[in-house]
C-alpha cells in the first residue's frame, strides 16, 4: 500500500505529479520517526514507499523531483513504457513483489479487513495505467484483482459494521 502513496499527488490540486510526493528526501524525512520507533523493521515499508519513485517513475516516467526540496530539478531515464528494458524491469518487480507478499504473508493480510487497505483506491480508480503494453497486462490485471478484492472486503466490513450499529440503535430505541 505504501508504494502507491506518492501518487496521491494526482488528486491534490496545484501539486505537480512526480514532484514533492515523489521526493526521496521527503520520504526519508517522513520515515525518521518510524525508523526511530521500529528500527530495521521499518526498512521493508520504507523500501516499498521509495521504490515507486526510484524504480517505477525514475525509469519509465522520468522527470521526477527526487531531491525536492533541495532542488526542483527532475531526474529520470525516460524509457518508453513499451521498451523491452522497461517491460523486463516491470516483470521482475512484479515477480519480486508477489514473492515477497507470499513469503511475508502480506498477501493474506491484504485480504483481511483493514481500513488502511482503502488507500488502494488511489491506484485502482485514480491512477491505474490504462495504456500499458500487451506484455504488462497480466501483472496489472493481477494487481487490479488483488486491490479490488481488498477494497471489497474492507467496504463489506464497513457496511456490515454500520448496519450492525444502526440495528443496535433501532433495537435500543424500540425498547
Amino acid at each position: 500500500m505504501l508504494s502507491v502513496i506518492p501518487d496521491v499527488d494526482i488528486i491534490i490540486p496545484y501539486v505537480v505529479h512526480r514532484g514533492p510526493f515523489h521526493s526521496a528526501i521527503m520520504a526519508s524525512i517522513v520515515f525518521i520517526p518510524i525508523f526511530a520507533l521500529y528500527h530495521k523493521n521499518a526498512l521493508p515499508y520504507f523500501t516499498a514507499l521509495i521504490q515507486h519513485s526510484l524504480l517505477s517513475d525514475y525509469i519509465a516516467g522520468g522527470k521526477v523531483q527526487l531531491l525536492w526540496p533541495i532542488t526542483q530539478q527532475t531526474f529520470g531515464l525516460e524509457l518508453s513504457i513499451k521498451s523491452p528494458a522497461n517491460i523486463t524491469i516491470e516483470w521482475l518487480s512484479f515477480l519480486t513483489a508477489i514473492f515477497i507478499m507470499i513469503k511475508t504473508k502480506d498477501a493474506y493480510s491484504l485480504l483481511q479487513p483493514n481500513n488502511s487497505n482503502l488507500i488502494l483506491a488511489i491506484p485502482t480508480f485514480l491512477a491505474f495505467p490504462l495504456e500499458v503494453p500487451t506484455p504488462l497486462i497480466p501483472p496489472h490485471i493481477i494487481f487490479l484483482i488483488l486491490f479490488l478484492a481488498s477494497l471489497s472486503i474492507d467496504l463489506k466490513t464497513i457496511i456490515y459494521k454500520g448496519l450492525k450499529k444502526n440495528f443496535r440503535l433501532c433495537k435500543s430505541i424500540a425498547k
